[in-house]
This record gives C-alpha cells, structure tokens and sequence, in this order.
C-alpha cells in the first residue's frame, strides 16, 4: 500500500512538474512573439516615416533667377532640376515667378528627394513630386480659414505704426489710408489720441498665420474728435464701392494730389510770381510740388489724354480731360507713360516727375482748368462721386447695419467660414 501511494506522489508530481514547465515555455513563447510582433510593428513605423514624413528646406525666390537655378540652390543636381522645371511648366507658367515668394524643396529622413513646394500666392501653392521614372505637377489650393474680424487701436505716432502695434500687417493700414484717401491725408493729419476701427476679412492657415486680408466691410477714423466711417456696398450692377453711413460715395471725382506720395509744395497758385528763369513776374497757374526725379505720377481723376508729348516751356507736358467742363496739365515729366486719345483711371501712373523745360529743379508743375479758367487746386472743393441709388438703399442699410455692428468695441468676436482644403497636408 506505501508503495502504491510513493508511485502516485511521483507520478502527480512529475506531471506538475512538466505542467508547469510547458505554461513556463507557453509564457516564453508568448512574450517572444510580443516582442517580435513590437520589432515588425517598429519597422513599419520606421518605414511609414521614411516613406511620409518630408523635412522642408526653404529659402526666399531671389530676383532674375531661373526656376531650376533656384532649385539648384536648394541642393537639386542640375539634371533633376531641369525635369522638375519642365515638369511644371504645363501646370504654372514660371515666367510668371515672383521674386520673394517661399521656394522648398522637402526630403525624407534618409535624404532622398520627395517634393518641390512653391508658394504662388496666399491661395495656391505649386506642388512637384516624382512619379515613377518622371515627375507630377500640380497647383494645390491652401487650406484656410476666412474670419470676419474687428480690429481697433489708438495713434501713438502714425497710423502704420499704430496697425503694427495692434498685432496686424501694414498692409491693413495701407487699404485703409487708401479708404479714406479723399478726406485724409494719412502723412500730415493723424494726432495722438486719435482712433481707428476696423471690420475686415482675415485668410487664415491652419498654423494660425494671417496669409491674406480679404475685404474691408468697414471701417472708421476719428481724427480730432471728427469721426470718418466707411461701409462698403455692392449695387446691383455689381459694383463695389465704400460710401459713408448716409449713403454719400467716400470717392471723390478728383484726388486730393496728383502725385503718390507727399511732397512738399515749392510754389502755390498766384497772378503774380517771381519767374526764376525769366527773371520776370508774370502768373503761376498751377501749383509746384517739389519731388525727386522718377517720382510717380497719377491722374486726379478718371478721363481721356488730349495731348502727351513735349510743349515749349512746359517741357514734357501730360493733358487730361474729365468730365463736366475740368482738364488737367502735368508738367516737366521726365517720362511720359500714356499716349494721346488712351482713356485713364483715377490713381494710374501717368508720368514720372523730372525737370524737362523751363525748371530749375526736378518738380511737379500741376494745373487744373475749368470751363476755360485755371484754378486753385489747392481751394478747389473737390466734388464728390453719385451717392446710392434710391433703388439701393434698403439693401444698402441692411448691409451698413450688419458690418457696424461688427465693429469692435473692446475684444473683437470673429465669425469663421471654411474653404475647401487640399488633401495633402505638408509641413
């Protein structure tokens, strides 16, 4: 009986014995296949990185550097950069490359080449990778974001300054000098103290960055304690322009100055001046802005070139003729840019400021007429464009109503709109 049970004992206990080292080799195998499973899973990864994620070198576009050039810069052999340019041409016209725009060239992590990324505007991007034994162009759309934003600030010392100071571009400052263009003059009226609000447009990307303003809705100024606000409108033509909360157009049918940027007036209107060259009194119809040779000039207003070319004493002499009765003369050009009989819109270049004929120095001689009598321009009140139609006003006053009251008053609340994105997302 002993004996039986000594051989029962043995046989259970060997029998747990090869149990448990049969669960010990399970557990084994088991980890071994985890971790063997963790190394394939590793590689894939690894592979996923190699194959997808691009690391992009970027440079600025210089000037007068051909596409492939540029790409070389970029470490592209001269081979490989000659069939991605000729690979885009079909897609994007590169005569049509714009020195300053973003140039990048994106590689995997092991080095090889992936993609060609160029930055055509705020909208659309040039994209260029291989395919196979050539490449594929295309033109991507930008994934953004549109907000109807209010912004606002108070001048500490010019309006540029202040739009800078309250986190937006110049851009900004410079559409809305342009707005208010008739009544201010945004290099000598801006005071400290004064205010400025705006509801505009803002592209987006994705990385939070402004790309682009859209369009301004309104906007408002209040210099010296006289507020100037401006709301934009479409007519039913179609038509886009800014008029004032009463429904009376900020475009006025002259400009204030026919030059582009200010200048200091050496001579003013009189029926007799000191003539420094002919050493004689006689009258100055017209007023003398004192400019560099080369500075821009623009007509005052819409119109038709009745004369361009050289004129005596006038020297190079630009004549306009605009409607109801007025006519303008730019006078001492040092380069003439229109030609007789073409029609001008208010603001083109017309010329560039020089010293031809009878000046002692580079300057703008600028005079108006009307109904055969010379004027002085700078008492001359400007008239103003048509006000809206009656037809228009009630959707007139429904869109002023919805863009003032988005003007912001202390943290602006922006409203957001979608564009479609493009698939492929790049860093």
């Amino acid at each position: 009986m002993l004996n039986k049970l000594r051989i029962v004992f043995w046989v259970v206990f060997i029998a747990a014995g090869v149990a448990c080292i049969n669960a010990s080799f399970q557990y084994r195998y088991a980890a071994e296949r985890q971790v063997f499973a963790q190394a394939a899973g590793g590689r894939e990864e690894v592979q996923k990185i190699q194959e997808n994620v691009i690391f992009f070198t970027e440079r600025t576009l210089p000037a007068r550097v051909p596409f492939h050039t540029a790409l070389e810069d970029l470490g592209i052999d001269n081979p490989t950069a000659a069939r991605i340019a000729a690979s885009a041409q079909p897609v994007f016209d590169l005569r049509h490359l714009r020195a300053g725009n973003r140039l990048a060239v994106g590689r995997s992590v092991m080095g090889e080449f992936r993609a060609v990324r160029y930055r055509i505007d705020a909208d659309r991007v040039l994209w260029i990778a291989p395919q196979g034994t050539d490449f594929h162009s295309e033109i991507q759309i930008i994934p953004s974001e549109t907000e109807t934003a209010g912004v606002g600030g108070e001048i500490k010392g010019s309006l540029f300054e202040s739009v800078i100071d309250s986190g937006e571009k110049p851009e900004l400052a410079m559409r809305m000098a342009e707005i208010f263009a008739y009544d201010l003059d945004f290099y000598t009226d801006p005071r400290p103290g004064d205010t400025f609000r705006v509801v505009v447009e803002k592209k987006k990307l994705s990385t939070g960055e402004v790309a682009a303003y859209g369009r301004i809705l309104a906007a408002e100024y209040v210099n010296e304690r006289h507020a100037y606000r401006a709301v934009l409108f479409h007519d039913s033509s179609g038509h886009a322009a800014y008029y004032t909360p009463e429904g009376k157009s900020m475009k006025k049918a002259f400009l204030h100055s026919p030059l582009k940027f200010a200048a200091p007036i050496s001579s003013h209107f009189s029926t007799h001046r000191y003539h420094p060259i002919l050493k004689e009194y006689r009258p100055h119809l017209g007023i003398d802005y004192a400019a560099p040779t080369g500075t821009p000039v623009q007509t005052i207003g819409d119109g038709r070139v009745v004369f361009a070319g050289r004129k005596g004493g006038a020297g190079n002499l630009i004549e306009i003729q605009h409607t109801n009765g007025y006519t303008t003369y730019y006078m001492h050009l040092s380069r003439i840019l229109v030609r007789d009989g073409q029609h001008v819109a208010q603001g083109e270049r017309i010329g560039l400021v020089g010293m031809t004929g009878l000046a002692t120095g580079p300057h703008l001689d600028f005079r108006i007429q009307h109904s055969g009598q010379f004027l002085n321009f700078e008492r001359l009140p400007l008239p103003t464009a048509d006000p809206i139609a009656k037809r228009d006003w009630g959707e007139f006053a429904a869109a002023r109503d919805r863009a003032l009251a988005e003007m912001p008053s202390l943290t602006p609340q922006p409203s957001v709109a979608k564009n479609a994105p493009f698939p492929r997302v790049s860093n």
